[in-house]
């Protein structure tokens, strides 16, 4: 998160975690894609050889050659079978029955005829396997055993991407925190604490497998119990490097509450959770033991990973600046920008599967054509911290796919539904807040004048729809896939790739804003995102993991039986929303519908909340406690995108409290109205309980 650059002379060991990891991390993503695409073009082959060869269902395994005897001497088989029946029978056969050599005969004989029928069909499809079907059966398994593959190890997977993707975070200093590091005191005590936690998922995972191993019960997930073990041990040893090395252009001074912040959240999280299983229980397997639970849900955030790597491919294009550029030139006053911000953003916020990766890859965008316009520096951090609000309850949203998983009470559709008319809801409000607040009267540009260079600048924008209707186009006829909350994650970083490609092999359209952070070469775009998806997916995927020791623990450190003693569902809900927004202000989003889920759900549903009222209810709640203090994680993010200068700057502004405060407050009005509309609005008209 550091703006100062950590300069370092160049090492065996940087080399390691620079290149290496980030290549692992690169192949890995790669091949999730491909698997999970091998899935859908696999039934596309199978489909296509049907079509090429006749009985090729058949053809797609070798036949084998029946064993029965054909010609049989069916006279000496029926002696046989006579002989035996008679010698069988006894005086204590209460029922006798004579052999009946006909019936027999007719069997033996319907038997053979089987039995030719079966050589004939055998010779048949082996005749039938010539050397196209047997090479194009080959392509098909192999797509068949890819996607089987990738589908069983999906927890060892999220092992090597969390812990190498994790030592880049570390190794670059890029832990989620409330404040960079800028001085040598918080390189020291950041680095400090990071060993200590780390070390104390080493210990606890090493201790874990100590005792696993010797246990006479067969291990079932001796993968996922060695990663743990070495990828821990592998923080410890970057933390190691961070505390010897001595960075350069830091400041000497720096003051210990400084420093405190400068420590990755996830840090805290784990000490805290270090001491309750050391000091508390005392059992030391007990912290590795919970924080496996985060492989549970493997592929979920494997997605997160490929969501992130989308966002940062989105960075590198142009996409976010000429959508802005369509109302540019209107001169629209900064609320009213800011209003369509929040809109516009709402989008790819859905397709990206949560508001933290889209302000991680579009923030700056946002900050800086709020600024262009003369937006104030609070407003435009508001803006880009709600950015992502907005967008979680509509569809795709990973989010809400995760609920519907969860909770067999609510399906995705009912929750995209509503869904949408809480964004609605939230953009009303939004847009209210922001007329409220204004400072200058809202005045824009004349039709005459604005008209014609906005559609010249829409129009800038078909080329990309084109791209994307192509793509989209070409998933449809050849792999039979459409856009949708299980297809997004992996259909989502081709077709950014194809607009990267188009904007530089095809585009002629100058750049609106030289961005430095933008690479002019397709190899260079796609390093370039590769190295910030690694960096910033070892930041998220280690506050994630820690945060899932709670569920690990069972959601004991949330207890919601309270809700048991309220006689009323006004009382119920006023309740619940205390606890979502407290929840939403201390816990990540994915973790905290995990806790929700397992410790809340249940005892709201017995309460008579409707389950579609309650989620609609915890997702604006959980994220209005994103934008609370004391962690506000979505300002966290807002502040690693935008820069630490400009956060101070912002601090300088404003000639009251409220507009002093903008950037915390306007997103807490907002949020607040919305969640009370949406949590007390449908119980008044008794549909919500």
């Amino acid at each position: 998160m550091s703006e100062v650059a950590l300069e370092t002379p160049p090492s065996f060991f940087s080399l390691l975690t620079d290149r290496a990891p980030i290549s692992v991390i690169l192949l890995l993503l790669v091949f999730l894609i491909f698997a999970r695409t091998g899935e859908s073009f696999h039934g596309q082959l199978t489909k296509i050889g049907e079509s090429l060869w006749e009985d090729y269902f058949s053809l797609r395994e070798d036949s084998p050659t029946p064993t029965c005897n054909k010609n049989p001497d069916i006279g000496l088989r029926l002696n046989t079978l006579e002989v035996e029946s008679n010698a069988s029978s006894d005086d204590f056969d209460i029922f006798e029955e004579s052999f009946d050599r006909d019936a027999t005969r007719q069997s033996l004989e319907k038997q053979k005829s089987e039995c030719i029928a079966s050589y004939a069909k055998a010779e048949y499809l082996q005749s039938k396997v010539t050397p196209g079907v047997r090479v194009y059966r080959y392509i098909e398994h192999q797509f068949a055993t890819a996607s089987l593959f990738a589908t069983a190890q999906q927890q060892f997977f999220l092992v090597i991407l969390l812990f190498v993707a994790g030592s880049i975070a570390t190794q670059k200093q890029h832990h989620i925190a409330f404040r960079p590091i800028s001085s040598t005191l918080d390189h020291r005590v950041s680095t400090v604490l990071q060993l200590l936690a780390n070390a104390s998922l080493a210990v606890s995972a090493w201790s874990y497998r100590a005792t696993t191993f010797s246990s006479t019960i067969e291990v079932s997930n001796p993968e996922i119990i060695n990663g743990l073990a070495i990828g821990s041990t592998v923080l410890v040893l970057a933390s190691l490097y961070q505390l010897v090395r001595h960075p350069k252009g830091l400041e000497q001074r720096g003051t210990i509450g400084r420093a405190l912040l400068s420590v990755p959240l996830y840090t805290f999280v784990m000490l805290i959770f270090a001491f309750i299983t050391y000091g508390v229980k005392q059992h030391v397997p007990g912290l590795a033991i919970y924080f496996s639970s985060f492989f549970e849900n493997a592929g979920t955030y494997l997605d997160v990973g490929l969501y992130l790597w989308s966002g940062m491919l989105l960075k590198q294009t142009q996409l976010g600046e000429r959508v802005f550029s369509v109302f540019t030139p209107w001169k629209l006053p900064p609320e009213l920008l800011a209003f369509v911000a929040v809109v516009v953003m709402a989008v790819p916020t859905a397709y990206t599967g949560a508001s933290s990766i889209i302000i991680l890859a579009m923030g700056t965008v946002v900050y800086r054509e709020l600024r262009k316009v003369g937006t104030r520096r609070q407003l435009a951090l508001a803006t880009t911290a709600m950015s992502g609000s907005s967008g979680i309850v509509l569809r795709p949203c990973l989010l809400v796919v995760i609920i519907s998983i969860l909770n067999k009470e609510v399906v995705t559709d009912d929750l995209f539904f509503w869904g949408v008319r809480v964004f609605m809801l939230t953009v009303g409000v939004f847009f209210f807040y922001a007329l409220l607040t204004k400072q200058e009267p809202l005045r824009v540009a004349k039709v005459s004048d604005a008209l014609s260079p906005s559609l010249a600048n829409l129009r800038s924008l078909l080329p990309y729809i084109a791209v994307f209707s192509i793509m989209m186009g070409l998933y449809a006829v050849s792999l039979d896939a459409y856009m949708d909350q299980f297809s997004a994650p992996i259909m989502l970083p081709v077709l950014i790739v194809a607009v990267i490609a188009y904007e530089r092999w095809m585009s002629k359209a100058k750049p609106i804003y030289h961005d430095p952070e933008r690479m002019d070469t397709v190899k260079g775009a796609l390093n370039k995102s590769m190295v910030d998806a690694s960096i910033h997916i070892g930041a998220l995927l280690m506050l994630m993991s820690t945060f899932m020791i709670i569920q690990g623990m069972g959601g004991k450190m949330v207890s919601a039986t309270f809700l048991a003693d309220f006689d009323t569902t006004y009382a119920t809900m006023g309740a619940l929303v205390l606890l979502f927004v407290l929840i939403g202000m201390f816990v990540e989003s994915m973790a905290a519908v995990a806790i929700v889920s397992l410790m809340i759900a249940p005892i709201a549903y017995q309460q008579g909340i409707n389950p579609i009222h309650f989620w609609m209810t915890c997702l604006v709640a959980l994220e209005m406690g994103y934008l609370s203090p004391p962690v506000a994680l979505s300002h966290i993010f807002t502040r690693q995108v935008v820069g630490e200068t400009e956060c101070l700057l912002a601090a300088q502004e404003g000639h009251n409290f409220y507009y002093r405060n903008e950037k915390y407050l306007l997103p807490l009005l907002v949020m607040g109205t919305t969640l009370v509309i949406v949590a007390f609005g449908p119980l008044l008209y008794g549909i919500g309980g």
